[in-house]
């Protein structure tokens, strides 16, 4: 049989190739769910020979990994360099909620498809994380000793321990608040085919219910919090 990862591949790679490729692999992905996908498939979705997409990415493990890492740092490093900042805990609400549902309902099957596959491959996440942070100055950093969910756990903690003080919120830990903060913004989208069928929800209708939970949501989390 005939080793398709060491054919040398028919076309050039380049970085639209790769990016052909990531597209087409996640539109499998998500319609067989990683486990299901076809490197045949996803090689005819990218309009390659699959000489080419085994020459570029060896196996479908090392794609899933591609497409997840593409799909999870799509707007990861922004959030990140928000929650971590100097910025007031109402500007981080507010800007969180925006910064999410602007850029999730432009790819509603993103939530849904980051939790399918981190029930499966939670190492994903975790070496995706595992060695960022956000420098001094602000910027977002892919490798070093500090992982960068401590830098946001303890900036948060710090302004969260800071108006429990001087009693403008309630106590909470950071935890608590960075889930609470991420579930409201989800759930819309995980739930989407619910709303559609049981509220009777067309495309339209839930364009315009994000707009309206855009501009609702960030009181609602920071009305919670006050005592």
């Amino acid at each position: 049989m005939t080793d398709l990862t060491m054919q040398k591949p028919s076309e050039p790679i380049d970085d639209q190739t790769e990016t052909r490729i990531l597209r087409a692999a996640r539109a499998v992905f998500v319609r067989r769910g990683t486990a299901g996908a076809r490197m045949q498939e996803i090689a005819h979705e990218a309009g390659v020979n699959q000489a080419l997409l085994h020459y570029y990415f060896r196996t479908k493990e090392r794609l899933a990994d591609a497409v997840f890492r593409n799909i999870a740092g799509r707007i990861a490093p922004t959030i990140a360099v928000l929650l971590a900042s100097d910025a007031t805990l109402e500007q981080k609400v507010e800007r969180f909620v925006h910064l999410y549902i602007d850029n999730v309902r432009e790819h509603p099957f993103l939530p849904a498809y980051v939790i399918a596959e981190l029930h499966h491959h939670p190492e994903r996440l975790k070496s995706l994380v595992a060695s960022a942070r956000v420098d001094q100055d602000g910027d977002f950093v892919a490798a070093s000793i500090t992982p960068l969910a401590r830098q946001v756990l303890a900036k948060l903690g710090s302004q969260l321990d800071e108006r429990a003080a001087n009693g403008t919120m309630r106590q909470v830990s950071p935890e608590q608040f960075l889930v609470d903060l991420v579930a409201l913004c989800v759930i819309p989208f995980v739930v989407q085919p619910v709303l559609e069928s049981v509220l009777g929800m067309d495309g339209d209708a839930f364009q315009l219910f994000l707009d309206e939970r855009r501009k609702r949501l960030p009181a609602f989390i920071l009305d919670a919090l006050r005592p």
